[in-house]
């Protein structure tokens, strides 16, 4: 007979029940089953989780069963409705594949003999009186079933009926299952029955003692409350915490919707009881509500000439900055209005971003909150968690609200291009509300739960990379470039800012320590190598701290560093910067490359050699300027006629293109010109000029096309010595922005095509 193995389900004879076939064996076998008598053998496995049952993994005895109906669902998922038939004992498998064919043998229930009708008639009294126990007990079997069982006079029909309507385990029904005499099955019902009751009769009991616990609470408060009620009518009642938040609230500074919450769930909290955990959540509701700015602001400063003036004074340079904080002040003036612009300073470390933003606030006489947003992952460090959690608290613009005290402070969303996102949400995406000019009005917290108003907040931000931040957040601000010092500029820096800074944290007077400007300037070119001046401070602090040793050891009234002592006191120099070449080599060209810290100078250094046309790129070069060097080779063939090189060259040479400092990761495409150049040098045998670097992107045609970080560039050209630096046409506008002091001593030619590269870089023997 065709036969299916169930997992975790037993079908007894008299059962009507579906269950759901997906294994493929299980149905084919269906399927098959329907196309002949609809007659099937099921039964249960030892354990449900084996896939492919074998013999031994199955019972021994099964159902004889009727498929009443078949209905398929998706996923290859068929719902079947049997009816059991009859037992049967699995004797073996004729077949396993494609569904199982089993030999099987009927079974019959042994009968008592005829002259035990006595016995009969005590088992089917013994019998119902149990089951209508266990009805009384757990009321689990509905009374028109039960009437229906009590009419049964025949007891291999009542244990049968009894076994198929009690709520037993899968196990139990194949105990029952297996059991063939009259007598075992009457004991096994017998001893189930007597479990249910006593199961029943627990869970009664213990819902009893529920019951009396929560009486027993809510009696409890009645009689706390009453005791209250008596100490206020003796005068011996103190103010407590609901009285006090009444008389916060009448005092608040909020709209009426805010306020009318918070009524509410101050009334809410005299209603719980005081050691009930959702007491503590609701306090803890009520206290940020009532802590929070909602129309609590500072008057802001409008004196534009002290604005300028402690602007000036706390940072040197940052003409553009200083100039985009003073336009925004005098329209905020004129206007009488508070909507501000979101301002976000992109530079490298060490540049001012985030000191300019407390001068601002200074110079507006705003309170001052700093976010750092460098790491956050979880979208509810921004909105705040469902107060309905464990541990829930508001989000970080909330926690800066309540800190500022008041609802219009300046906001700095401190290292923005650093944010991340996970499992948990998008950061960024969170931030696009809090940003948005439109949004920010409404901006809502998921623990707050009440519109915020930050229209009225001055959000100045920090990146040092525009390009990590999602293009929607970045459509939001407006980008205020801070490029690089120069050595001019860290010079004023030093000596205005930075070593009166370090005299004061050091404990030193300006008699004790003299700093010469040639010092200050080799610190600046061999020992740092930076766009901003932290390292620089660093050095000054370690000069400060010598001299205050050297004075309190050696009794020295007076320390001055020089240029020639300046190692003495930091050790020897870190860095020197590439100089300019002394005379012309032939596949030696300088170019120039901008880092997250700056300018630097890039030799590149091409070699030529007899092989079989390979271009071998050494030095840790990246994606792009691979596709630099190979466009760069592309357009140098496509010129071979015009510098006569031979038509096999490029099949019988192979080309070493290498960048010096090898384990330093090297990428982007302004290299393009510079190692074009250098290789045809290295083909033709031609010298390049040795006072020139160059920067520039090249395309298969030999156009020049634009590039970025200019001016960080240009720096690093100078602080090598170079006099004439090669730029691409499109920049021109970029150079003519530029401060005089970055162009002085600088001969920038502008190139459109690599012939004009070619014509300034190759020297004629």
């Amino acid at each position: 007979m065709l036969a299916i193995a169930l997992r975790g389900t037993t079908i007894l004879p008299g059962m009507i029940v579906h269950f759901d076939v997906s294994r493929e064996k299980s149905v084919k076998a269906v399927e098959a089953a329907m196309l002949r008598d609809q007659h099937i053998f099921v039964i249960s496995q030892r354990d449900p989780e084996i896939e492919d049952p074998a013999l031994r993994d199955l019972f021994q005895v099964g159902t004889i069963a009727y498929i009443k109906q078949v209905v398929k669902l998706p996923s290859n998922l068929i719902r079947v409705l049997v009816e059991g038939k009859e037992r049967a004992e699995l004797i073996s498998f004729e077949q396993e594949y494609p569904y199982i064919m089993a030999e099987i043998e009927p079974m019959e229930v042994e009968e008592l003999r005829e002259y035990d009708i006595p016995m009969i008639e005590s088992m089917k009294r013994i019998l119902k009186d149990l089951l209508q126990q266990y009805v009384n007990e757990s009321g689990k079997i509905s009374r028109e079933v039960v009437s229906q069982i009590m009419d049964i006079e025949n007891l291999t029909n009542l244990m049968q009926s009894i076994a198929v309507n009690l709520p037993l385990t899968w196990q139990n029904r194949q105990h029952f299952l297996e059991t063939v005499s009259l007598q075992d099955q009457y004991e096994l019902l017998g001893v189930l029955l007597n479990n249910e009751i006593n199961v029943a009769m627990i869970t009664r009991d213990l819902q009893k003692k529920i019951k009396t616990r929560i009486d027993k609470n809510q009696r409890e408060y009645v009689l706390r409350e009453q005791m209250k009620l008596i100490r206020e009518e003796l005068g011996e009642d103190k103010v407590d915490d609901i009285d006090e938040y009444r008389k916060k609230l009448e005092t608040l500074e909020a709209p009426q919707e805010v306020k009318d919450r918070i009524q509410k769930e101050i009334d809410r909290l005299r209603s719980l009881s005081g050691n009930a955990a959702e007491s503590n959540v609701t306090r803890g509701y009520i206290e940020v509500l009532l802590s929070l700015p909602w129309d609590r602001q500072s008057k802001d400063n409008e004196d534009l000439k002290r604005a300028w003036k402690i602007l000036e004074e706390g940072h040197y340079g940052l003409k553009n900055v200083k100039e985009r904080i003073m336009e925004f002040l005098s329209v905020r003036k004129l206007t009488k209005k508070g909507k501000s612009p979101i301002l976000c300073l992109v530079g490298p470390p060490g540049t001012g971003k985030t000191s300019i933003a407390k001068s601002v606030a200074e110079a507006m006489e705003k309170k001052y909150v700093r976010i750092s947003l460098g790491g956050v992952r979880d979208e509810a460090e921004i909105r705040g968690h469902r107060k309905t959690y464990v541990g829930a608290m508001p989000g970080r613009i909330t926690v800066a609200l309540q800190q500022a005290g008041v609802s219009n402070p300046l906001m700095l969303l401190d290292e923005i291009d650093k944010t991340s996102s996970d499992y948990k949400g998008d950061t960024a995406s969170a931030l696009l509300e809090v940003l948005d000019p439109e949004q920010n009005r409404y901006f809502n917290d998921h623990y707050v739960e009440l519109p915020q108003n930050l229209s009225e907040v001055l959000f100045i931000a920090t990146a040092n990379d525009a390009h990590s931040i999602p293009r929607p957040l970045l459509d939001r601000m407006e980008i205020i470039e801070i490029s690089g010092y120069t050595e001019n500029e860290k010079e004023h820096i030093a000596k205005e800012h930075l070593i009166p800074k370090q005299l004061e944290i050091n404990g030193l007077d300006k008699s004790m320590l003299t700093i010469q400007p040639q010092a200050v300037r080799r610190m600046i070119n061999n020992y740092t190598k930076e766009a901003g001046v932290r390292a620089l401070e660093r050095c000054i602090g370690k000069i400060c701290r010598r001299t205050a040793r050297a004075i309190m050891e050696e009794g020295k009234d007076k320390v001055t560093v020089t240029a020639k002592n300046l190692p003495d006191f930091l050790g020897k120099e870190k860095y020197n910067y590439l100089m300019a070449n002394k005379k012309d080599e032939v596949g030696i060209a300088r170019g120039l490359a901008w880092t997250q810290v700056g300018g630097d100078t890039l030799q590149i250094e091409v070699n030529v050699m007899p092989g079989k046309g390979e271009i071998i790129l050494t030095g840790q070069l990246g994606d792009v300027m691979k596709e630099s060097a190979r466009a760069g080779v592309s357009y140098i063939r496509s010129i071979a006629d015009t510098y006569q090189i031979p038509d096999d060259y490029f099949q019988t040479h192979d080309i070493h293109v290498h960048i010096p400092e090898g384990a330093v990761p090297k990428d982007g495409p302004s290299a393009g010109i510079t190692m074009a150049t250098a290789m045809l040098s290295a083909i033709v045998n031609k010298p390049i000029c040795a006072d020139l670097a160059m920067t520039g992107e090249i395309t298969l045609r030999g156009r020049v096309l634009a590039i970025g970080g200019l001016k960080e560039k240009l720096l690093a050209a100078k602080y090598a010595r170079i006099h004439e630096v090669l730029v691409p046409k499109e920049n021109q506008p970029d150079i003519e922005e530029m401060d005089k002091e970055i162009v002085d001593g600088l001969t920038i030619t502008f190139v459109e095509t690599m012939k004009d590269v070619l014509a300034k870089a190759l020297v004629e023997a």
